[in-house]
């Protein structure tokens, strides 16, 4: 309650005060005068008044406004004024009916139930405030206790009998980390807490249902702490934050102070186990404000005894519930007390609260006023600042009152120990071991109405009452008289047990189901699919609301009790299931079917309790689907065949009376039986099985045959009546059988096991698939004895995916791996060097049934046509005719057979021409019945052999097959050829045999769906003869593939070891495969080895050495290495082999020679080509690469670089460089030439990362005056010319002046960025820096050949000596000022033109003349030899007389001529106009223009127009011509010659454009290095130029290019890349001004946008934009530029698109580029992202996907920083520094952050560093670096340990010292930094890197001009030199 107001307001108005409650219409008056103020006065004023709110409201209170109270009020006096009125009415009913008017206002005044507590201007209140459902509200703060603890949230017990609910993220602050299950740890049932009201569920949810939820966080409960206003003392309660080893670090909610708890204290002590989140409370002991920290103790009596004190001016918002106070007794009001506490504040004592738990009548009487008691805070309300206290003795000792009863409990002898009239009854329930307090509400004391309760109940006697709840944090029950609740046989939800049979009434119908209500107030949930045995599709219409019906309880779980309405289950009169106990076999029950499946149901009974039916108990027919018989929900009537309730797992049968069979008719698994089919079905064949007992069988459709494609193939033409004669019985389900017809699983019944004891470790067993999954494959034998084949053991390639290489129900050899009999698991291999098969079964198989699939095909087909095969046997001739000839082979007919054809490839041909329609006799090769198709042969092999054999008898001819026949034998290996390749066999013959035939299959059981070996007819092969012919192999020679039977048993593994082997033995082996670039080979047993292609001749000359070789072919080789190399199928190749003549001869058995000489020509084959580099090998260990523009010089033929190489081309190239740790060599393809004395070695590659090359020279190979291949890598702005690259890590520059032959206006619109150019190397030199410098030209002559020149006009000057005056030149503008400008003559001379010079008339603006890059022709004024200085003029020889050629020009120039002409230049007095095809321009004056007065000449009229004038004068002694443009003058037409495609092509030349056009002016590019290529500013009258280079280093969208790695090229230039786009789109315009007359309606539009790039302007529209990017594809500086002109236009969408076509568009090679746009995309997003960070993380997982993740980054982290988001900074800086711990950049970025944050734990982070995340060797540098930032950022001292650490590992690192000193000297102390020096001068080091020290001493000495000190480092120096020499 709120503080009173110490000043008495007097006079004060009723209506101005707070509104309050009138219990009657008479003023309250003051016993007291207004001077006479005692406590209870003043304490009133500010108290608001209200009327009574009962107890125990029946249904709850409704709030009523002041205006309805005074309704209810003015209703009452109209009542009894119309009563008075009324005589006809008796007395008694008008008693009557003021007692119910009497009531009534009653009622209305005890539902009004608002809190008061702003303050009292009247009579004291007469009821103590009270918390309900109506006058909760958020922000609330209540005690509360928990009265149950969920995985997800609390269930809190508030005052006034309100539960509330605390989710499980509202439970603990943000702080607590996050633990699983986290609630039931740190709280407990009966714990007492602090809470505020978050949020109450909406009005309109049903009365008494709203849901209070609540936080226990104690940033909200804290919300107004301060350590300021803790004080000792006071009792504190905060989460454990963490334990430390001698107490408890607490947290309050609050950054302000932490809290810190001994672990010796004895509540602490007293706890099982503490935990962090836990709540402690403690009472404060000290106070340490410099640490923030409060110490406190939690002494159990200490607690419960310590008062808060009474502190002056405490607010509200630091009273917190729990908190004990002491009160004084103000008043005692009709059902509590009010309290004064803290000097300032009110608040009242409900009559549940007061101290006695048995309050009788007389209760006032124990509260005096001025009584002093103990009490706690049970609630605050700060919107009404009220308070509630509680002074139960439980409470206030801090403890949960104790719960001695139970709900559903019967006390017969309770006592009444109080009447409230028209309440209800305070009874004593005598529970043990106290009694317990329990209130009856009236509506619960009787069932029917109780008018007057106090006469039915006195106090003193005893009532019979049951426990309907319990109020946890009162300790007071609640407790029913009815008789109806001591009857019927659910009162509570303990009382429901599933299975019972119960009435219900429906009081609720949804769409989920029916909401029903049991006698006692219990309510339960009634399912859809429970409503009815059938689907309900509107429930409403069965299920009336307010029916009563019976259930049927199917579970009670956690209070939610479900029903059922099923009628079988309601009558159901068999037993029933709750639990997995009492399901015992043979039981007969009534369930419901939950999930039907393809191999049975899913029944449920009571309780959760489920089962299930497999498909053979499921009563169906075989073949039928169990969702057509059952569907979801249906009653079923089932049996228990067995149950195991350990593993929750029941089998039911649905037919109820199990067949019976006599025991010597059963079965056994793995018994073979006949059947007869009965029909087919999509999935299955079903069959008659003929077997007593059993009637039908089902064969799956992969168990027809153990080949895939047989088996639906078999399937296809099996009809009914079709008998199988043997079966093999794999399961027995119920009485149906699961039978198979594969002959695999058939032929080895009698060792295929059923049970677990029948498994043999290490052996071959057949079997099938029955699952796949990602981890392995399930094989199955019989019964359900199943075996696991892992993935590792499955194949013998582990990248294969099992789905591809399997099936389910494949035929597979499985070898037994491991056996455990404790989890019955059998552990399987499937590999195929481990289970391939040892005989012909596969192939023998196949045929028997394809001549089974052959018949049944035949069945319907006459009986000549059906015994087609008898005249096709194999081996016989027959005679056909040549039907047709195909590419692949010819089709034979066959006269007597017209279904039959027969084929001969072109191998079989053997090089026979046939024809159609001739006649052949051919030898059967093969016969395939099922295809009617026949193999045929004309190899004389075959046809001699039976020629020979037709001269003898028929008798002597089958002696003769048989005798061949016992020549070949049994398991006998035989040499192959391959005649025929089928699908899967192949046909073969065996040479030695007299050419006998022979079948074998291409695969095995277990690779039937792996990709199989290719065969080549005519290749050799080696196989095993496996079965003779036979009637059971109809007839056919089988043989095993060596390929396919290979196994490495443990005999060949102990012969290899036992190999004698070596290197440099000698070895035959067979070629297997032929590589581009090897052979493979196998020798000995199971060893395989490789060829290199440089290993079969000696001189690598020949271009495909392999040619000679094929496969199959044996040859002698040498065994010259072991290795470990490996393909990507597991082969691994154990050898490496020679071919070589020499070493064969045994010569010399080494292979390698790594001692290559720079030049030595060397030669190799090509083994791989990307864009720039061609990869060779040398030798097995030795590689080479030949870069691209080494390969030649011409561009078209760089252009087609990849066409001119292939993979095994053999390329000759000279040694450029070599690395012998790599084995890597640098080739050149032309030889390279002595070195020049000014060119120094030890040029080092950093560019590329393939090359790792030191001390050796990369421009040996080029020399001045030689042609070597280009490719301009940048295009400069201005007149920088070009950079092209030459080398990996080369660039040479071209001059302005060397760009085109002759020179030409404009020389770089031939020329594009990536475009290869042959170049003429001018002159290589080095820089002051050690930059390598090389001078390129584009010319296609030499200038030192004198006879270069002789056909150009003008000659090229390229030496000062050439120049003198008079002498005309050409030039290229280079600078232009006001003053004039400055010309390139050549590479190396400039000239200068003064503004006089510039033109022989008046010249308004030089720079918009002469534009930068204009070619201009003048005559040499003076040359200065001295300062080398030329000038130059552009005037003619005599300015006073016009040249000839001119003056002839103005004679054919006539007065009234009409000329055709362009406008040149716009004046305010006039316009200049060029006349076509002369070199003249005349001017029209203003006042001739038109006849109508004309404003402003600029807007009507542009430069570059095309006009009509007539001559009005021409002046040939001033070279002047007057013109005319007025109507008048041009009327006639016809004279005006039309500007044909020519004319206009001269008219638009560049020189006419460039001069009416504004440039930009650059400065001189002055080539300083490849690496450093600066902009220097020749004249400071160009402040633009500034300007222009400082916006263009920022581009837009901040893209920094700090926070990436850039190559060096990228600073070639420094200038505007902005004007290199210009260029590119002059050019493209320049073109599309040349075309014909299609587009000349956009000249002007084109024209203007030209004029504006031209102007400095940035383009202007998404058109211009469209172009520049058009121009440049891979800048990303113009794409940037064209995001940011779109944001600028709010066009975000748009930008994005740009973006994402940026990254599509830049070349792949571009990495930066390309990066520059992720980093300007983050940018967008960053901005406009929406949520931005969202969208950032979006694109940046994208570009880490296409960029180097350390670069994207780094990126990231720079736009953080910039945009100043350092929580995400340094959470990023955190992450990168976990991902790239072994970066020292990362780390060094995380550090600087560290720095500038001013956090803690740096030490702690670099020592991390150094220990856990960093490299050995980069240690120094990362310590340097974090040393220069602590002197820089940090504190210089531990900058100073830094690099005394690092000079003690590494004391001669003069780098380190010389760091170390420049940072000293920034900071300035003169005496620490000559104390470091004379440290650093007094070491042991090399003569060199002591100079550097005394120099840099000295240098520091002079720039403080002491000269004694300057003199002393002198001395110092000269003593060293003299101790060195000495």
């Amino acid at each position: 309650m709120a503080a009173h107001s110490k000043k008495f307001q007097k006079n004060k108005k009723s209506g101005d005060g707070p509104k309050f409650n009138k219990s009657s219409k008479k003023p309250f008056k003051a016993k007291k005068k207004e001077g006479e103020n005692d406590a209870v006065r003043s304490e009133a004023v500010a108290l608001q008044l209200e009327d009574d709110v009962p107890d125990f409201p029946r249904g709850g209170g409704s709030y009523l406004s002041q205006k309805e109270r005074d309704e209810i009020r003015a209703e009452v006096d109209a009542e009894f004024e119309a009563e008075e009125r009324d005589l006809k009415h008796t007395k008694e009913k008008k008693k009557k009916k003021r007692k119910n008017l009497e009531m009534k206002s009653r009622e209305a005044e005890d539902d009004f139930g608002s809190l008061f507590g702003a303050g009292i201007t009247g009579k004291l209140p007469r009821f103590a405030n009270k918390i309900t459902l109506k006058n909760i509200s958020p922000g609330m703060k209540l005690w509360g206790v928990i009265a149950e603890v969920n995985e997800k949230d609390l269930v809190i017990s508030l005052p006034g009998g309100l539960r509330g609910l605390v989710r499980a993220t509202d439970a603990l602050d943000n702080e607590v980390e996050a633990i699983v299950d986290i609630l039931p740890r740190v709280f407990h049932v009966g714990q007492l807490v602090s809470c505020i009201v978050l949020q109450l569920d909406n009005d309109n949810k049903e009365k008494g249902k709203r849901k209070i939820w609540l936080s226990l966080r104690l940033s909200l409960l804290h919300k107004g702490f301060t350590l300021d206003s803790v004080q000792e003392g006071m009792v504190l309660t905060g989460y454990v934050k963490s334990i430390e080893d001698h107490g408890y670090i607490l947290h309050f909610g609050l950054s302000s102070f932490m809290g810190f708890l001994p672990s010796n204290s004895q509540a602490v002590m007293e706890e099982n186990e503490v935990t962090t989140g836990q709540l402690l409370q403690g009472v404060v002991r000290n106070i340490d404000k410099i640490r923030k920290v409060v110490y406190l103790s939690s002494d159990p009596d200490t607690l419960s005894k310590c008062v808060t004190k009474d502190v002056k001016g405490i607010s509200i918002d630091l009273l917190v519930p729990g908190m004990m106070v002491n009160a004084r007794v103000l008043s005692t009001l009709e059902n509590g007390v009010m309290l004064s506490f803290l000097t300032y504040f009110t608040g009242t004592v409900d009559i549940l609260h007061l101290q006695n738990s048995f309050p009788t009548t007389s209760w006032k009487d124990d509260y005096n006023q001025n009584k002093k008691v103990n009490a706690r805070i049970l609630f605050i309300d700060p919107s009404t600042r009220a308070v509630g206290l509680t002074l139960n003795p439980h409470l206030v000792h801090y403890k949960a009152p104790p719960l001695h009863v139970k709900i559903g409990d019967i006390y017969e002898d309770s006592k009444v120990v109080r009447v409230d009239k028209g309440l209800g009854l305070l009874l004593e329930i005598p529970s043990m071991p106290v009694s317990t307090p329990a209130y009856v509400s009236i509506s619960d004391v009787a069932e029917e109405e109780v008018r007057k309760l106090e006469k039915k109940f006195k106090e003193g006697s005893e009532v019979r009452v049951r426990i309907l709840g319990f109020r946890h944090l009162e300790g007071l029950a609640t407790g029913i008289l009815k008789a109806s609740a001591f009857e019927g046989p659910v009162f509570i939800h303990s009382d429901v047990k599933p299975g019972m049979v119960v009435r219900a009434k429906i009081i609720a119908v949804d769409s989920f189901g029916a909401i029903v209500q049991f006698p006692g107030g219990v309510k339960a949930l009634c399912p859809l699919r429970h409503m009815s045995e059938f689907e309900i599709a509107k429930p409403r219409k069965k299920f009336k609301i307010g029916a009563e019906l019976l259930f049927r309880v199917l579970g009670c779980k956690s209070k939610r009790i479900t029903v059922t309405h099923k009628k079988t289950l309601v009558k159901s009169k068999l037993g029933i299931i709750c639990s997995y106990a009492d399901a015992a076999e043979g039981l007969v029950t009534h369930g419901w079917i939950t999930k039907i499946e393809k191999h049975g149901c899913f029944v449920r009974f009571y309780n959760g309790v489920q089962g299930f039916a497999p498909r053979s108990e499921l009563g169906l027919e075989p073949g039928s689907d169990p969702s057509a018989m059952y569907h979801v929900g249906q009653v079923v009537k089932c049996r228990i065949v067995s149950s195991v309730p350990a593993s929750r797992r029941i089998n039911l049968s649905f037919t109820i009376t199990p067949p019976r069979v006599s025991e010597s008719d059963v079965l056994k698994l793995g018994s073979l039986v006949s059947g007869v089919v009965d029909r087919v079905t999509p999935d299955a064949v079903i069959v008659y099985v003929n077997a007593k007992g059993y009637s039908k069988g089902t064969i799956s459709t992969e168990h027809l045959a153990d080949h895939h494609g047989l088996a639906a193939l078999m399937k296809s033409v099996l009809k009914p009546g079709y008998e199988f004669d043997r079966l093999l019985l794999l399961e027995i389900e119920g009485n149906h059988l699961i039978l198979s017809a594969k002959y695999s699983l058939i032929n080895s019944a009698q060792h295929l096991p059923s049970e677990l004891s029948q498994i043999r470790l290490n052996s071959v067993v057949h079997g099938y698939i029955c699952n796949i999954i990602q981890t392995g494959c399930f094989v199955r034998f019989l019964g359900r004895l199943t075996g696991f084949s892992p993935k590792n053991k499955t194949l013998d390639d582990y990248k294969a995916d099992l789905p591809e290489a399997f099936y389910v129900g494949q035929s597979v050899r499985s070898n037994i791996v491991d056996v455990s009999s404790e989890t019955s698991r059998i552990t399987l291999s499937l590999r195929q060097s481990s289970c391939s098969s040892t005989d012909a079964s596969f192939i023998q198989d196949y045929f028997i049934l394809e001549e089974k699939i052959a018949k049944l095909q035949s069945v319907d087909s006459d009986e000549s046509e059906s015994n087609w095969a008898e005249g096709f046997n194999i081996g016989s001739v027959v005679d056909g005719k040549i039907q047709e000839v195909k590419d692949i082979g010819v089709v034979v007919s066959f006269e007597k057979y017209n279904h039959v054809l027969g084929f001969i490839t072109h191998y079989q041909l053997a090089g026979t021409s046939v024809e159609t329609g001739s006649t052949v006799r051919a030898v059967v090769l093969d016969v395939a019945k099922a295809e009617n198709l026949v193999d045929l042969s004309l190899k004389q092999e075959f046809t001699n052999k039976l020629e020979d054999e037709s001269f003898k008898s028929q008798t002597h001819k089958k002696k003769r097959k048989r005798e061949a026949s016992k020549e070949l034998e049994v398991h006998q290996t035989v040499n192959a050829i391959v005649e025929v390749v089928k699908e899967n066999y192949l046909v073969l013959s065996v040479p030695e045999y007299n050419y006998a035939l022979g079948y074998a299959s291409v695969s095995d059981y277990n690779t039937q769906k792996l990709k199989q070996k290719q065969f080549l007819n005519g290749q050799s092969v080696i196989a095993t003869v496996m079965a003779l012919p036979s009637p059971a192999t109809s007839g056919r020679l089988l043989l095993l593939l060596k390929s396919v039977s290979e196994t490495e048993t443990s005999s060949s593994k102990r012969e290899k070891r036992k190999s004698s082997y070596k290197v440099g033995s000698l070895v035959q082996a067979e070629i297997t495969e032929i590589r581009p670039l090897e052979l493979r080979l196998k020798f000995g047993i199971g060893f395989h080895g490789r060829v290199h292609i440089t290993e079969v001749n000696d001189v690598n000359v020949l271009e495909n050495p392999f040619s000679k070789y094929r496969i199959g072919q044996t040859v002698t080789a040498r065994i010259v290495a072991k290795t470990n190399y490996s393909d990507n199928k597991k082969k691994s190749f154990q050898w490496n082999l020679s071919l070589k003549p020499s070493m064969l001869a045994g010569d010399s058995l080494t292979t390698e020679d790594h001692d290559f000489s720079i030049g030595q020509c060397v030669t190799g084959y090509v083994y791989k080509i990307d864009s720039d580099w061609v990869w060779l090998t040398i030798s097995p260990n030795v590689r080479a690469q030949l870069f691209i523009l080494d390969s030649s010089c011409e561009p078209s033929e760089l252009c087609e670089f990849q066409k001119h190489f292939h993979v095994g081309k053999a390329v000759s190239g000279h040694v450029l460089s070599a690395n012998k740790d790599k084995k890597l060599l640098r080739l050149v393809l032309h030889p390279l030439f002595a070195v020049s004395d000014k060119v120094l070695d030890g040029e080092v590659s950093k560019d590329n990362p393939n090359m790792n090359i030191k001390y050796e020279n990369l421009a040996a190979h080029i020399r001045e005056g030689c042609y070597v291949g280009g490719r301009v890598s940048k295009i400069l702005p201005g007149v920088g010319g070009l950079i092209v690259q030459i080398g990996p890590s080369m660039y040479g520059r071209v001059h302005f002046t060397e760009l085109t032959d002759p020179w030409m206006s404009d020389p770089l619109s031939g020329y594009h960025e990536w475009q290869f150019v042959k170049c003429k190397v001018l002159e290589i030199s080095r820089s002051a820096g050690g930059t390598l410098q090389v001078d390129l030209s584009l010319h296609s002559f030499s200038y030192d050949s004198k006879e270069s020149c002789k056909d150009v006009p003008i000659k090229c000057v390229q030496k000062f000596e050439d120049l003198h005056p008079d002498m005309l030149v050409q030039g290229y503008v280079k600078n232009v000022t006001s003053k004039g400008c400055f010309i390139l003559l050549s590479r190396k001379l400039d000239a200068k033109i003064l503004v006089s010079n510039l033109s022989d008339g008046y010249v308004d603006d030089p720079v918009k003349e002469f534009p930068i890059g204009k070619l201009v022709t003048g005559r040499v004024l003076s040359v200065e030899p001295l300062s080398k200085r030329v000038e130059v003029t552009l005037k003619t020889k005599k300015a006073t007389s016009a040249p000839k050629s001119e003056i002839d020009n103005l004679s054919s120039l006539h007065v009234g001529d009409v000329i055709s002409g362009r406008i040149k230049r716009v004046e305010s007095y006039g316009l200049f106009i060029t006349i076509n095809n002369m070199d003249l321009v005349g001017l029209c004056h203003i006042s001739e223009l038109s006849d109508d007065h004309i404003d402003n000449i600029e807007t009507k009229y542009r430069a570059g127009e095309r006009v009509a004038a007539k001559i009005l004068k021409v002046d040939t002694e001033r070279c002047r011509i007057s013109l005319g443009m007025k109507d008048l003058y041009v009327l006639d037409g016809d004279d005006v010659e039309e500007t044909s495609t020519q004319e206009l092509d001269e008219a638009t030349r560049v020189d006419d454009f460039n001069y009416d056009t504004k440039s930009i002016s650059l400065p001189d590019v002055s080539f300083l290095g490849i690496q450093n290529m600066e902009d220097e500013c020749e004249n400071e009258e160009l402040p633009n130029l500034a300007q222009a280079q400082s916006r263009a280093s920022v581009p837009p969208l901040q893209v920094t290019l700090d926070d990436i790695d850039q190559p060096d090229i990228g600073n070639v230039v420094g200038g505007n890349q902005e004007h290199i786009d210009i260029a590119d789109t002059l050019d493209e315009n320049r073109k599309r001004r040349a075309k014909k007359k299609a587009r000349e309606e956009r000249e002007k539009e084109i024209r203007a946008a030209e004029e504006r790039l031209l102007e400095k302007d940035i383009p202007r529209t998404p058109e211009e934009f469209e172009k520049l990017v058009r121009s440049s594809p891979n800048s990303s500086f113009v794409w940037i530029k064209y995001m940011a002109f779109l944001l600028s236009v709010a066009d975000v969408e748009k930008a994005r698109s740009v973006a994402e076509r940026a990254l599509q568009t830049i070349n792949f090679r571009e990495e930066n580029e390309k990066l520059n746009i992720w980093v300007a995309y983050l940018n967008l997003e960053n901005e406009y992202g929406n949520p931005p960070e969202e969208a950032v993380m979006k694109v940046f997982q994208r570009a880490l996907q296409y960029n180097d993740p350390k670069k994207v980054h780094l990126a990231l982290l720079g736009m953080y920083e910039r945009t100043e988001q350092h929580k995400l900074a340094d959470e990023l800086a955190e992450k990168m520094t976990k991902r790239f711990k072994t970066s020292c950049k990362v780390r060094l970025r995380r550090f600087k952050r560290l720095l500038e944050q001013q956090q803690d734990g740096i030490e702690a982070y670099v020592e991390n560093s150094l220990r856990s995340g960093l490299l050995t060797h980069k240690h120094s540098k990362f310590i340097s670096q974090a040393a220069i930032l602590e002197f820089k950022c940090g504190i210089p001292d531990r900058g100073r340990t830094m690099f005394e650490g690092i000079l003690r590992q590494y004391p001669k690192r003069t780098d380190l010292w010389s760091v170390y000193l420049d940072q000293e000297i920034r900071l300035g102390d003169v005496d620490v930094i000559r104390s470091l020096f004379e440290r650093a001068i007094s070491l042991s080091l090399p003569p060199k890197k002591m100079k550097f020290l005394f120099k840099k001493y000295l240098e520091y000495e002079k720039s403080l001009g002491d000269e004694e000190r300057i003199e002393s480092v002198k001395q110092k120096a000269m003593d060293y030199v003299e101790t060195t020499l000495a």
